[in-house]
């Protein structure tokens, strides 16, 4: 396996920021819709991008939902303020031996823009599709993304994600997919289900077999 380009999901993959996104969205819709959420009717709502989310929950305070959101998803990311160990420096390294890095994520263009921001990681990426607040378009991002490395191969591509529909996606348009298991919300049972290319469980392990092969 040649691998020329690395695409990465963001959240869960990159940094532990579920948790931050679940406390925005309940502390900016909560106020609006005058009731509590569980973690689980958030989680549900997850696909579409966060605005997608803000439909689904608060559909008749929409401009402000999305408003608050980002505001308190700004405000409120000390609570991830790091990514995950080994990130950084497999990003570094990955630009030093000339390996293409993009993005594809279900997070929306705000978001992704603050996270990355807060992380000092924007630069590493070359291109990124984020998400749409009409539904899930993982595989559409992925091509995408293809279609802009122009020179480098599908075989060369692999995609990094620790969610099941990243499996789905990846599969659908026919690149190697890692499943990324690290993350505290990972779901390692369902991953394995899918069949994905590898599974790795820590970023050291991962780090360690993709410098192998590049």
């Amino acid at each position: 396996m040649k691998i020329r380009a690395v695409i990465f999901d963001l959240d869960g993959t990159l940094a532990g920021t579920l948790p931050l996104c679940i406390k925005a969205f309940r502390r900016s819709i909560e106020p609006l819709i005058g009731r509590s959420l569980s973690d689980a009717e958030i989680i549900f709502t997850f696909g579409p991008s966060e605005e997608g989310t803000i439909m689904a929950l608060a559909p008749d305070h929409y401009e402000k939902g999305i408003s608050a959101y980002l505001e308190y998803y700004n405000d409120l990311h000390d609570m991830c303020s790091t990514p995950f160990d080994g990130i950084e420096d497999l990003l570094q390294t990955l630009k030093s031996k000339g390996i293409r890095i993009a993005m594809v994520t279900g997070k929306g263009e705000h978001s992704t823009a603050i996270s990355l921001k807060y992380f000092g990681l924007q630069h590493f990426f070359e291109v990124i599709q984020t998400g749409s607040p009409k539904g899930a378009r993982k595989a559409e991002g992925i091509q995408l993304v293809l279609d802009e490395l122009k020179d480098v191969e599908k075989e060369e591509v692999i995609y990094v994600g620790d969610a099941p529909s990243d499996i789905i996606a990846c599969k659908k348009i026919g690149i190697p997919v890692i499943a990324a298991a690290w993350a505290d919300t990972a779901e390692p049972a369902k991953l394995n289900e899918l069949e994905p290319n590898h599974i790795f469980y820590n970023v050291t392990d991962f780090s360690k077999w993709l410098f192998n092969i590049i």
